[in-house]
């Protein structure tokens, strides 16, 4: 991991759609720091920021966005995503003339990306990180799964944060019946951590995604919150240069927080109701909590996970359109997230990065 006496420089670059990629990639820079490695950040947008704030002594490097956006309505997810492919394969064709300055610039000598498709190159280790192998998209299901397929072999691992067997988190996203893809299922990762202290808060409400939805619940869940009786802590999930909060009423409002705060206030919290992320679904099977969710309209990914969890019997999801407050009961009859019995082999990875 070393060379000259010097630890080997990681580029680590999440993409820049919510904040869950980011927020999975905070546990795995820790973890490179404490095997001596040196990581550098990368991103764009609120992802970067987050990191940023994560860690102020990294360097940390800005990448162009992929300029996703999310139609008002929905239905036209699809359709937007298509319309946006130009401004992500400029992006991609971007990224990737970046990388090979960065390397000969920062001596990187590995690199791991979170769903970026140009963050490689053949010249030093690459990894990539998903958990959707199979990417949903209604009808277009085979054709975005190709595409995703096709990138990912451009990489010498992929590393799917879930276990192999079952019972798993990602279900039929993240496991395949054939594939030749060099794959490393790594465990559960999350940044948090479970730990017993007083129940301060009845209601835990955590938003994340991309816009113009994340504003939209925002909204909704304000309005629909003003009568609650119960104490609510009500994250925003709106990284920003300041941490700001508000009372009103019985809700208690943060624009966002930092991991020792966030873990602490979802360990001092009964019920969580947010979003079904895949990095949020994680951190709830860490900390062993019960949660309800209202997936992102449209993201066909979220939809089926929060479908998924409530078949099994783990957690209620309900449409955004439809939710109510007193949809909240039905969350004791759910069992909450299965036991997950995974730990991770840092070392056993990270020898990709080792120098010859």
């Amino acid at each position: 991991m070393t060379t000259n006496n010097l630890p080997t420089n990681i580029l680590v670059a999440p993409l820049n759609w919510g904040l869950g990629h980011a927020a999975r990639c905070i546990i795995i820079i820790k973890e490179l720091e404490k095997n001596g490695f040196n990581p550098i950040i990368a991103s764009d947008g609120p992802s970067l920021i987050l990191l940023k704030k994560e860690f102020p002594h990294l360097t940390a490097l800005e990448l162009p966005s992929y300029c996703i956006e999310y139609p008002k309505n929905s239905r036209y997810f699809i359709w937007k995503l298509l319309f946006n492919s130009p401004k992500i394969a400029n992006a991609v064709r971007a990224e990737k003339k970046l990388v090979s300055k960065w390397i000969k610039e920062y001596s990187i000598g590995g690199i791991i990306s979170d769903n970026r498709f140009g963050i490689y190159n053949k010249s030093v280790p690459s990894v990539y990180i998903t958990h959707q192998l199979k990417v949903l998209s209604g009808n277009t299901t085979w054709f975005s799964s190709k595409i995703h397929n096709y990138y990912i072999r451009k990489f010498n691992e992929c590393w799917v944060p879930d276990v192999d067997g079952k019972p798993n988190l990602s279900g039929e996203m993240g496991h395949l019946n054939k594939t030749n893809l060099k794959i490393k299922y790594i465990g559960v990762l999350s940044r948090m951590n479970k730990k017993i202290v007083p129940i301060k808060y009845n209601l835990m409400v955590l938003l994340s995604g991309p816009e113009p939805q994340r504003t939209f619940l925002e909204e909704k869940l304000t309005e629909k919150l003003q009568n609650y009786k119960d104490k609510v802590v009500f994250i925003k999930g709106k990284i920003e240069a300041e941490q700001k909060i508000e009372q009103i009423g019985n809700v208690t409002f943060y624009n966002y927080m930092q991991t020792e705060q966030l873990e602490t206030t979802f360990n001092e919290s009964e019920m969580v109701l947010c979003r079904s992320g895949y990095t949020t679904i994680m951190d709830l099977t860490k900390l062993e909590k019960k949660a309800y969710f209202i997936p992102t309209p449209g993201q066909f990914e979220q939809e089926y996970l929060a479908s998924k969890c409530k078949f099994e019997g783990y957690i209620p999801s309900i449409k955004q359109n439809r939710f109510k407050l007193e949809h909240l009961s039905s969350m004791h009859l759910f069992n909450g997230l299965p036991k997950i019995n995974s730990k991770t082999n840092w070392t056993e990875l990270f020898d990709l990065f080792q120098s010859k």
